[in-house]
């Protein structure tokens, strides 16, 4: 991977010495919180409120009055000889939503405004003010007044001003005021402007010559802000990104623009010290039957980054151009006929390593690229696709590039009939292509084959009769998969045949008993099953030695495969096989529930015959002998036993364990065990161990095969420390190496008006070659997101990531 950056939150900190004039404004202090209609949350609090209480709004001391009228209430009355009325004691007056409390309110013969001394307090629609003195128009909602504090209530906005005046068109402009969605008393942060504007209609708040004080130190400075003041989207500049190493600087300041309710788009310019502006965006839209995404950067000229010893060339795109695009797209024609369209594409196999793509730049392999529909009728399901990607590497050999289908037919079908007789009918046609020149490639007989392109009929028949009984099943089987190829071998020079046919039958019979009984543990009722299974599997060999390898690969041995009688995936292989598997499974099941607690099963194969046929596809030629897994693999007479494990302990503990031991050699292949806790509260451990022999999964790429046997341990864990708290870490230890290949600290605050996610993250990036350590390297950053509720956020969110590396982990929404 490339150079990793540290996301921070001190973009803004830079700016907030530069700048002493603006910082002037000077909001009134705030009222306590009994005063702004706050209730603390007693024993009614709702499980997991972060918020100490809410705003509650009392209902109106008067009536509405008919007519848009104004109704009012007073202590006492005095008239003046030109009109002017005087009202004092407990004032009250109401015109619509608009009421108005204050001990003194003088109304000029006009009629046409009141003024009120204070302490005063004007609610309407969900907000209240509280002033000193105030003038309020009687024909209009307009009103202003001095030295106020207000609560919108369904926003949790709260603040103070200098002045506030409501507006004839209902918006709210502030003078010498701040903005919050901290509980009252709290002063974690606030956005204290010069001129404030908040508009409730559109949800959209600006400031001029707006600070940001968090703790009440500022730490950043606006000359002109737009903000939301609610959870509709809105058209503005987002929180900046920062990241800072030793030898560069990159710098992110994304747009985004609202352009519909069902559109919008972000634009980021980028600009990284060491390589340049790098301009990125995003597109999206939602239709009621279709929606997709579009994203990319370019980079013009990159200046070729700081020297770094990860790549032989450090330098080596230094004057070049680098992008990237990813384009998605899914809907449906109709409830039945469904489409998708990705084409993914970038400059080169290190773009994403270079500049990465989300937390810890999570290593991108390949970009897919796909044209795809699907129609699924009663009985037929017919897909038509064209599908490719490339592959993220650098650099990329040509006999590592992708097969495409260009395109790939499918049809299937299912009949069943009452007796238990069934048929089935798998069909499908694809012509495989990729971009190579055919005679460049390596010369020897591998080679030749893997030149080929071409198309590739698969016909996959089958028949069987399933007797289903809950004491029991039994289903004989049988499948014919015939296959064809017209392939081309372009300008490479071979004497390979370019028609190529195969017919294999694949037999099967499966069968199995259920008993069952009750049991007493510890006073409560289960039923326990034992469930005896025997499968009979026999494919014939047939020569696949001039057949080329599109799509195919051998299948690592497994529980499931004790049952299945396919050696490889795809169809270019088709694995002989004379095999008799036999199993048992208990089950443990709660009477009451049918909740299953425990389930373990042991099972092993029996091989009548040798397993002649692999990816050389000779029916006649074994591995050799000194390859000596592969021929003990091609020769073994029996499986390794096969042992699971599934117990739900109590309902907060589970386990699960996998086990194939060889007990011809006296050795384990593979094992893996796997505990978690997860508590209602939301805590999650996890406690993990896995085996594996060296080459026990055969269906790897060359450069994915390790080289020597591994053995990890893995510890995640998450805890809810508080309503507010969230501690999260992992470790995963390779034994072997003696080395962790991950480890992960970090800690998320989710307080009621803001979000902190701090983590510290070190990682072994094995440049795409997992056969071997030498060239691995170690790499770490410290990733910090900080989120103002109500006003926006810095850093780049990280949720998916921790749900990957801790199963079980919800993530808390800031």
């Amino acid at each position: 991977m490339g150079k990793r950056l540290s996301w921070t939150t001190l973009a803004g900190l830079v700016t907030s010495g530069m700048v002493s004039l603006p910082l002037s404004a000077a909001p009134p202090e705030p009222l306590p919180a009994d005063q702004l209609d706050w209730q603390p949350w007693g024993s009614d609090r709702p499980e997991g409120a972060l918020c100490r209480g809410r705003y509650v709004m009392p209902g109106y001391r008067l009536p509405v009055p008919a007519d848009e009228k104004i109704a009012s209430e007073a202590d006492s009355a005095d008239y003046g000889a030109d009109g002017e009325t005087i009202l004092a004691g407990e004032v009250v007056l109401r015109r619509s939503d608009a009421q108005l409390e204050a001990p003194r309110v003088r109304v000029p013969g006009t009629r046409e405004t009141a003024f009120a001394e204070g302490p005063l307090a004007l609610r309407d629609r969900g907000i209240l003010v509280r002033g000193e003195s105030a003038e309020l128009s009687l024909n209009s909602d307009a009103a202003s007044i001095d030295n106020a504090h207000y609560v919108a209530h369904e926003q949790r906005l709260r603040g103070d001003a200098q002045r506030l005046a409501r507006l004839e068109d209902g918006r709210y402009r502030l003078t010498e005021a701040s903005f919050t969605t901290c509980d009252p008393g709290d002063n974690t942060w606030r956005l204290v402007g010069n001129d404030i504007l908040l508009d409730r209609e559109t949800g959209v708040g600006t400031a001029r010559h707006a600070r940001l004080e968090v703790a009440r130190v500022p730490v950043f400075y606006w000359p002109w802000l737009r903000f939301p003041i609610d959870e509709r989207r809105q058209t503005g500049f987002l929180w900046p990104m920062l990241g800072i190493s030793l030898d560069s600087l990159d710098y992110a300041q994304p747009f985004y623009w609202n352009i519909a309710p069902n559109r919008d788009a972000t634009i980021t310019p980028r600009w990284i010290t060491d390589r340049g502006l790098l301009m990125g965006g995003e597109y999206r839209y939602l239709y009621e039957d279709n929606a997709g995404q579009i994203e990319g950067a370019y980079l013009a000229n990159d200046d070729g980054g700081s020297d770094d010893d990860r790549y032989d060339e450090p330098q080596r795109f230094e004057g070049e151009d680098r992008w990237y695009v990813d384009y998605r797209h899914a809907g449906r024609f109709d409830a039945r006929t469904r489409y998708r369209l990705r084409y993914g594409a970038a400059s080169d196999g290190r773009y994403f390593d270079d500049f990465g793509t989300t937390f810890g730049e999570q290593e991108t392999s390949n970009l897919p690229r796909l044209a795809q529909i699907d129609h699924r009728g009663d009985v037929w399901q017919l897909q038509a696709r064209a599908q490719g990607f490339q592959r993220l590497e650098e650099p990329l050999l040509d006999r590592e590039k992708p097969f495409y289908r260009l395109p790939s037919l499918t049809a299937n079908a299912r009949w069943s009939q009452d007796s238990g007789f069934y048929q089935q009918w798998r069909s499908n046609l694809t012509y495989f292509w990729r971009d190579v020149d055919e005679a460049e490639l390596p010369d020897n007989p591998r080679f030749d084959r893997e030149a080929a392109v071409g198309t590739r009929l698969h016909l996959a028949p089958a028949a069987g009769w399933r007797f289903d009984e809950t004491w029991g099943h039994l289903e004989p089987r049988v499948e014919w998969l015939a296959t064809a190829y017209e392939l081309d071998y372009g300008n490479r020079e071979t004497d390979r045949d370019t028609t190529l046919t195969r017919s294999v039958p694949v037999s099967t019979l499966d069968a199995g008993l259920a008993f069952e009984r009750e049991l007493d543990l510890g006073g409560r009722g289960y039923r326990q099953t034992l469930e005896p299974r025997m499968n009979y599997a026999y494919v014939p060999a047939r020569d696949q030695s001039e057949f080329p390898d599109f799509d195919t690969a051998e299948r690592a041995f497994s529980w499931n495969q004790l049952w299945s009688p396919y050696r490889f995936s795809g169809s270019d292989r088709v694995g002989d096989l004379n095999r008799l598997s036999f199993g048992v499974d208990s089950r443990l099941l709660e009477d009451a529930s049918g909740r299953q607690r425990l389930a373990l099963g042991i099972g092993q194969a029996l091989y009548f015959e040798d397993r002649n046929i692999d990816m050389a596809g000779d029916p006649d030629t074994l591995p050799s002998e000194s390859r000596d897994e592969d021929y003990y693999r091609a020769t073994r007479d029996r499986s390794p036993i096969v042992t699971r494990l599934d117990w739900q302990m109590t309902d907060h503990w589970r386990s699960r364990w996998q086990w194939l031991y060889d007990d011809d050699r006296e050795r384990t292949e593979s094992a893996s065990l796997a505990v978690q806790y997860r508590a209602d509260a939301g805590h999650v451990l996890n406690l993990g161990y896995r085996w594996q022999l060296e080459g026990f999964d055969p269906g790897l790429e060359d450069e994915d095969v390790l080289t020597y046997n591994r053995e990890e341990y893995d510890l995640s864990f998450a805890w809810k420390a508080s309503r507010q708290v969230d501690l999260i870490g992992r470790v995963l230890y390779d034994n072997t190496n003696d080395r962790a290949l991950e480890q992960l600290a970090g800690v998320q605050w989710n307080d009621c008006c803001y979000g902190l996610q701090l983590v510290w993250r070190e990682w072994v990036d094995d440049r795409d070659t997992a056969n071997t350590i030498e060239d691995d390297y170690v790499d770490r950053g410290v990733f910090l997101r900080f989120v103002f509720k109500g006003l926006g956020g810095v850093g780049g969110e990280a949720d998916s990531y921790f749900e990957q590396a801790i199963p079980g982990y919800r993530a808390t929404a800031f």
